[in-house]
């Protein structure tokens, strides 16, 4: 039986990017209407393919074959995250073993609509989709297996296997769907699963559902890596450091501090559907990662693009404005007054043309209630 999947992209709205380490302890997240999917389906050996649209179908762009006795499949810069979720499922669950030893091969390919490091969570898709992809289609225990637990593995390929810093946010958003709370307690050391708390995730898009946003991925492109790569080494010194000797809180515990206040009053402010206070919690969220980055050594803060379509955003009536990601590039987005959503896309539109940000996507995201869908086919 051959299976479809899709799975959306995610924004974090309040929080971001310190979901990469403890200080923050939570962000508001959404899952968007903005996709990547998978085609999974029975093959003679292990064919991975990475597929691009051509009209109303797909053409293959990258592919590679290995058969059954080449595992793990070594990484050689292609088609990398698909072969370390293979590789990790099979090494860390006796039963996809099992079971692959008796059933033998699949194909996987893998398609994406999300811009290549924009700071939507793009890689973990990929991931996402290959654990799930792995799940069905070798009948591996979901209880096991569940969502919790896939969401816990592509962290472990991720940053295991392939040395990608990024934040749980990218793991969790994806495959559960909807605007969340996400408290990351208890995570600062990413130790192996079941030896630290699996993130609390708290739906709140059956009280919120739908957000007054617009977006803009720059086309400036950036490895998250390269963020969470110095950041979080400087948070993790910083706070051994003062939890040794005391004092006061050093700069990043203490950014790190104030960016989880802001994120737990904005949980508050869109239960009561208070846009205004919201906004402003937003902006002073960019301005403490902005204040972060220019510490940890980016001469630009969150970036010069990030700052400029940010400033801009609010000189044109925008609540609040801020990044989602890692900064530097990627995306930035925005919280208009209902009905002010159109207004903000033109104006934002004129200004990418001005900066010649010839590869800017510049759309309205609207929360993706389904997280990981998989449909028979």
């Amino acid at each position: 039986m051959a299976y479809n999947l899709t799975i959306p992209a995610r924004i974090n709205i309040l929080g971001n990017p310190a979901d990469g380490v403890e200080g923050d302890f939570a962000t508001i997240s959404a899952a968007i209407d903005m996709f990547a999917g998978a085609i999974i389906e029975p093959a003679d050996s292990i064919v991975l393919e990475q597929l691009e649209r051509e009209d109303d179908d797909f053409k293959i762009v990258a592919g590679q074959v290995y058969p059954f006795d080449q595992l793990p499949m070594p990484y050689d810069g292609e088609l990398d995250l698909l072969k370390a979720a293979f590789n990790l499922f099979h090494e860390f669950s006796p039963e996809f073993r099992q079971r692959f030893s008796a059933r033998g091969g699949v194909r996987i390919a893998t398609w994406t609509d999300v811009p290549q490091q924009s700071g939507l969570g793009g890689s973990s898709l990929l991931v996402l989709l290959t654990l799930g992809g792995i799940r069905v289609h070798y009948n591996v225990n979901p209880m096991v297996y569940n969502d919790y637990m896939l969401a816990e593995m592509t962290q472990r390929v991720e940053a295991g296997e392939l040395g990608i810093a990024c934040g749980y946010s990218d793991r969790y958003v994806p495959i559960f769907g909807g605007l969340a709370y996400l408290d990351y307690r208890g995570k600062l050391w990413q130790r192996p699963i079941y030896e630290e708390p699996f993130v609390t995730y708290e739906r709140l898009d059956s009280r919120v559902a739908h957000l007054p946003l617009v977006a803009i991925s720059t086309g400036e492109k950036r490895d998250s890596g390269d963020v969470h790569g110095k950041m979080r080494p400087r948070y993790l010194e910083e706070s051994a450091l003062w939890k040794s000797e005391g004092g006061e809180k050093p700069p990043m515990v203490d950014w790190m501090h104030r960016a989880w206040e802001l994120t737990w009053h904005g949980k508050i402010a869109l239960l009561k559907y208070d846009w205004e206070t919201f906004g402003e919690l937003m902006n002073r969220n960019h301005q403490l990662v902005d204040e972060m980055m220019s510490y940890c050594g980016f001469k630009d803060g969150a970036g010069e693009i990030n700052n400029m379509l940010i400033d801009k955003a609010l000189s044109f009536g925008a609540l609040g404005a801020k990044l989602t990601g890692a900064g530097s590039g990627g995306s930035v987005f925005a919280m208009t007054n209902p009905g002010e959503e159109k207004k903000l896309v033109r104006e934002w539109k004129k200004a990418a043309e001005d900066a010649g940000l010839d590869e800017a996507i510049i759309f309205r995201p609207n929360i993706s209630y389904d997280g990981l869908k998989i449909e028979a086919s």
